[in-house]
């Protein structure tokens, strides 16, 4: 009976994995997002949310970026670590085996004046005598050599290399999950500087447009006031006009300039890289289609930085159990064996095998709560994770409601500026008219010119506000991987 018992002991201490078992959170998340949705069922590919706005060049951007990205290397390279620390920890359960070698050469010098040296010079001299006679030396050397394996293996009793390999697996697909909001987060930023940018190149469009326009009025004022037709003061005036929308455009293209350095540096090229790619001006693409958000649930599932706070979560929640079983005995196991051979001078006096095994144990007594502390320590820390998880949850829900807001909200004021600019040119046509005839001066020309132009870029730069807001939403349901 106490035969198998101790058979058995072992066998039950050696399953025993202590520490608190993960179990995955429940997020608290409302049954639907309150914020205005679309009624229409949209078909947008939401890994690839970018084909919705059928602009090749966006496209083209996103798909190196994605291949050559600086911040996508990194990811990937931090996802290769946490692999490789997977291994160091398995590897902590394991036994390890080293392979030793060792040699050792004594030279024998005596020193004459001492009886020593005396007694073997004497001896060693060699004396001969007679036919046959034989000559005797003390070798002058000895030397050793041996070679052979040391193996030690520290037994996982209560599964504290158990728990650490639960952990650096969690990290390890953490690092995935990160790597995978990485690329979440180039694709926005991408799109979000390449519609910046042709939005500078529409605004710097209008301002050249109405700066040639502006210019066409001059020439035909300037004519008519040599013949005295109209005062002088009326050329005066729309060539102070003329200059001030002469002056914006140079700006304008210069902030253009800027967007295209920042994508070059954004796809992991050199700034002045995708100039000569992006120099000529293109209309903005069109307003790709709002897709409805679905349920808040699936949005935590779908979301890759709410996946990488849950599985740090898990890895705090194992790294407890490493510190847990850091309390517990631990039993060693090593063995050796090595192979040494022995010359004294040019003798070979033979070889030896040495065999050596042993165990250790030790039990923790008193280490001024030194382990307890410890535990303590992996215990906050994964209160923390949890928290960070918590608010990970909490800002992307938020993300999901701004980004509806702000594409309704602009929505309604695109249309209200789209219908301000038929209004202004309505305006603008209806007082040159009244000039031309005579019936008013030339102020109101004037100012019904700058209220369109301020009309003209106020919806440019709204349309696109409207596009990143719909990047934004994209990028807030975890579109992108």
């Amino acid at each position: 009976m106490r035969r198998s018992v101790a058979l058995v002991l072992p066998l039950i201490v050696a399953g025993c994995t202590v520490g608190p078992n993960y179990q995955e959170p429940k997020p608290d998340v409302p049954s639907a997002f309150a914020s205005p949705q679309p009624n229409q069922t949209a078909d947008v590919d939401l890994a690839h949310w970018w084909t919705a706005f059928h602009d090749p060049e966006l496209e083209h951007l996103i798909e190196i970026g994605l291949q050559n990205a600086p911040d996508l290397q990194t990811a990937a390279s931090k996802v290769r670590e946490a692999r490789l620390q997977i291994v160091q920890a398995r590897a902590q359960g394991l036994p390890e085996i080293d392979a030793t070698g060792s040699g050792q050469y004594t030279r024998i010098k005596p020193v004459g004046g001492s009886d020593v040296g005396k007694l073997v010079n004497q001896i060693g001299g060699g004396q001969q005598g007679g036919s046959g006679g034989s000559s005797f030396s003390i070798p002058k050397y000895y030397a050793t050599t041996s070679a052979g394996f040391d193996a030690s293996w520290e037994l996982d009793l209560f599964g504290g290399v158990r728990r650490g390999v639960e952990a650096a697996r969690a990290q390890a697909e953490a690092a995935e999950w990160d790597a995978r909001d990485a690329r979440v987060s180039l694709a926005a930023e991408i799109a979000s500087d390449y519609l910046q940018m042709r939005g500078y190149q529409d605004q710097a469009r209008i301002a050249q447009a109405e700066a040639d326009r502006q210019g066409r009025s001059l020439s035909i004022l300037e004519h008519t006031a040599q013949v005295g037709l109209v005062p002088q003061g009326n050329a005066i005036r729309q060539r102070t006009q003329l200059a001030q929308a002469q002056a914006q455009v140079a700006p304008l293209e210069g902030q253009a300039r800027t967007q295209m350095h920042a994508l070059a540096v954004l796809v992991g090229e050199q700034p002045e890289a995708l100039v000569d790619e992006l120099a000529q001006a293109r209309a903005l693409p069109p307003v790709p289609p709002e897709i409805p958000p679905g349920l808040p649930i699936d949005l935590i599932r779908r979301r890759p930085d709410v996946r990488a706070a849950e599985r740090r979560l898990a890895a705090a929640t194992a790294q407890i159990g490493v510190a847990v079983a850091d309390m517990y005995p631990k039993i060693s196991l090593t063995a050796s064996d090595a192979l040494s051979w022995l010359w004294l001078g040019h003798f070979f006096l033979g070889k030896t095998l040495q065999l050596t095994g042993q165990g250790s144990a030790s039990f923790p007594i008193f280490d001024f709560g030194r382990r307890r502390a410890q535990v303590d320590i992996d215990k906050e820390e994964r209160e923390q994770a949890y928290i960070a998880w918590r608010q990970t949850v909490l800002g992307a829900l938020r993300d999901v409601e701004d980004a509806l807001v702000r594409v309704d909200t602009e929505r309604t004021s695109n249309a209200q500026l789209r219908s301000g600019v038929t209004d202004a040119q309505r305006a603008l046509g209806t007082v040159e008219a009244q000039y031309k005839v005579g019936l008013s001066d030339y102020t109101p020309v004037l100012d019904g010119q700058q209220t369109l132009l301020q009309t003209q870029n106020s919806l440019s730069q709204s349309d696109v506000r409207l596009r990143q807001d719909m990047a934004s939403l994209y990028k807030a349901l975890g579109g992108g991987w």
